[in-house]
């Protein structure tokens, strides 16, 4: 069931976290979106209520653990819980290793492995204690196989996919029913190619994107599979791609 329950999203000012937020209130989930840009944030709430939906939102940066903690915080005084925690947020500035783009290094890690870490630190003391919760990440087919000049990017996926399994592993040694998905897109159509500072990366990246990319929407459409199986039964992975796409 995705009705009333209490979704927290973050990235979601844009591509799958935005096209995530508005089917999910679309069929009755409240949704609290964290991003870093609060105007995007603003008008994504506003078409949501517009819609008849429930939405709230916080500013987030997903490197700074006081900052996923105010808004698991936020979800709790405005909806009264959180029942899931969507880790959307990511970045993929590619490059071969040689070109030595050590900031963009430190950064994927510090945004694709940091903020997955600090999310689950924010929100699995409540799904501990009130012995239910949902945790979905989006991941990246980089992070099931290797591809040159994804070296780091790929490396921070690879390790959602093992955090992740885990989570899932304890959670049912624990007895605690928390539940995991871990979605792996190929080609979908968002802002992620736009911090990719390496030209030729960049051009071959949106070469790719151009001919096979689907919109976020594809990926919507999993995350609500997975929020709306019963209680009992996680359905733990999930690789999302164009059919047409040879990755």
């Amino acid at each position: 069931m995705i009705k009333d329950k209490v979704v927290i999203i973050s990235g979601a000012s844009s591509g799958i976290g935005e096209a995530t937020a508005k089917l999910l209130a679309s069929k009755g989930a409240k949704v609290v979106l964290g991003a870093r840009r609060e105007d995007k944030l603003k008008q994504l709430a506003d078409a949501i209520a517009k819609a008849g939906g429930q939405a709230a939102y916080q500013v987030l940066d997903v490197t700074q653990q006081s900052e996923n903690d105010a808004i698991v915080k936020l979800a709790k005084d405005t909806f009264g819980g959180v029942d899931v925690m969507f880790l959307n947020a990511g970045l993929m500035p590619n490059s071969p290793l040689s070109a030595m783009r050590t900031d963009d290094w430190h950064q994927m890690v510090d945004v694709n492995i940091k903020g997955v870490l600090n999310g689950v630190a924010a929100v699995l003391p409540t799904f501990v204690a009130q012995k239910s919760g949902h945790v979905i990440t989006t991941s990246s087919v980089a992070g099931l196989k290797a591809y040159p000049n994804g070296a780091v990017y790929g490396g921070t996926k690879w390790f959602v996919r093992d955090f992740m399994e885990v989570l899932r592993m304890e959670s049912a040694m624990e007895g605690t029913n928390i539940r995991t998905a871990t979605i792996y897109p190929a080609a979908i159509s968002t802002e992620l190619l736009r911090a990719i500072g390496d030209k030729a990366t960049s051009q071959a990246m949106h070469g790719i994107y151009e001919k096979y990319g689907i919109p976020p929407e594809r990926i919507a459409n999993v995350v609500a599979i997975a929020i709306d199986q019963p209680e009992d039964t996680t359905i733990n992975e999930f690789t999302v791609g164009p059919a047409n796409q040879p990755w």
